[in-house]
């Protein structure tokens, strides 16, 4: 008999249930990853179907690699998850704008939405501040996505990483946020 799947927290023990083909893995990651991966769409132009979409794609390149072998394992799942949608969706931007030049053009968003070059610049942005999350600690870019991506409350933070209480949280996540504009700093500088 299988084991719950609720009771896997880990990374390891999704990956061991991709391994063995067991799809309920893939429900798991969908419903840890959907607020994420629909508000990055959502903040960069795209729809709420584009970040089900994105969150599917996503989850079935991980799927595959793992599957075949040839997922290396350097961060956490849900890291790999939003760097692939990511990229999914700077590629489908880049189609977008191959295909309908004039969408840079800010004058053909009369709407106030904004462009698509507006769009791959904000994408470009987000991709320092995802390779930034990647050298900070663990605890730093899991709280940060937790608080930015996911939305979470000073408390809701505490309860999930075990913190005393919501003034922790905050402390913490200062001292993450200037850990990672240093980093960004640097970049920038280069």
């Amino acid at each position: 008999m299988k084991a719950p799947l609720f009771f896997l927290d880990t990374d390891a023990k999704i990956l061991d249930l991709i391994r063995k083909g067991d799809e309920e893995a893939l429900v798991m990651l969908y419903e840890a990853n959907r607020k994420m991966i629909m508000a990055y769409a959502t903040r960069n132009n795209g729809t709420a179907d584009d970040g089900e979409d994105l969150l599917q794609e996503a989850l079935m390149v991980l799927w595959e690699r793992v599957r075949v072998g040839r997922f290396e394992y350097s961060a956490k799942l849900s890291t790999f998850l939003f760097a692939t949608a990511k990229n999914l969706w700077m590629r489908r931007l880049t189609k977008q704008r191959r295909e309908s030049p004039g969408i840079l053009d800010p004058d053909s968003h009369p709407d106030g939405g904004i462009s698509l070059l507006e769009s791959l610049i904000e994408s470009e942005e987000a991709t320092m501040v995802q390779e930034a999350l990647m050298t900070i600690g663990e605890q730093c870019r899991q709280l940060l996505l937790l608080f930015y991506w996911e939305e979470l409350s000073m408390e809701e933070i505490a309860g999930r990483m075990g913190f005393a209480n919501a003034d922790t949280v905050k402390s913490k996540k200062y001292q993450c946020k200037k850990a990672l504009e240093r980093i960004l700093a640097g970049v920038m500088k280069e």
